[in-house]
């Protein structure tokens, strides 16, 4: 059953060594992403997994030791998912970040396995994964890394896109709130087009929570440099 949750962007600038002289924009998201996973820590789980938006060969289970890396940022940096044996395929980035920010609290609290999905997968399929999750094991918890839309202001990824902010703040407020029902109805279409990459990860939190009764608290909500970021701890 799920036990708690946290909810957190994975911009590769949240790695202080990455955004260099702009680190500190980003010092708010960070601490909360830090309270976030101490609140996951906290609720003694058996096995936290990892879940966050992917392609390619980074699609689907990644198991504890598997590697991520910073390299392609122009950052000798590298991390793994827990303790483990070396993994063929390394993590995606958004799994990477979700490894940095472990490593980064020490995180011993239980085993760790990841869960890449596809950023267009359908909501059907997304809660049913986030329904297998939530009986993996008596007491789980899983962080749901993602960003969302990309198209919050002239200069965001996307380019400005006036739906954007409607649909962050419906999705925030459904995060910040626990809410189940809202993220499984989030409009997947809509989300593709504002390149809002953490919905089907959100979705699959969704799902692993069905029935848990966890209540949501928000932590950050902000769109620096045009990308909805969302922090959220559910317990």
């Amino acid at each position: 059953m799920l036990v708690a949750a946290a909810v957190c962007p994975c911009p590769p600038l949240l790695v202080p060594e990455i955004a260099a002289g702009a680190a500190a924009e980003l010092d708010a998201a960070r601490a909360a992403c830090a309270d976030a996973v101490g609140v996951l820590a906290a609720s003694r789980p058996d096995l936290l997994i990892v879940v966050g938006p992917a392609d390619g060969t980074g699609l689907g289970t990644h198991r504890t030791g598997a590697a991520g890396s910073f390299r392609g940022f122009g950052v000798d940096l590298g991390v793994l998912l827990g303790p483990g044996p070396a993994q063929e395929r390394p993590l995606p980035l958004s799994l990477t970040v979700g490894a940095w920010l472990l490593d980064r609290a020490g995180w011993a609290a239980s085993p760790v396995e990841g869960l890449g999905v596809a950023r267009d997968m359908p909501s059907a399929p997304a809660l049913a994964a986030g329904r297998e999750i939530g009986v993996r094991a008596e007491r789980v918890a899983v962080l749901a890394m993602g960003d969302g839309s990309a198209c919050r202001s002239l200069k965001a990824p996307g380019y400005l896109d006036e739906r954007a902010e409607g649909f962050d703040a419906l999705a925030t407020r459904a995060l910040g709130d626990a809410d189940t029902a809202a993220l499984a109805a989030l409009d997947t279409t809509l989300a593709y087009e504002l390149q809002a990459a953490g919905r089907s990860a959100w979705q699959v939190l969704a799902g692993a929570a069905e029935g848990a009764g966890l209540a949501g608290r928000l932590l950050y909500a902000d769109a620096p440099y045009g990308v909805g970021y969302t922090v959220a701890a559910w317990s």
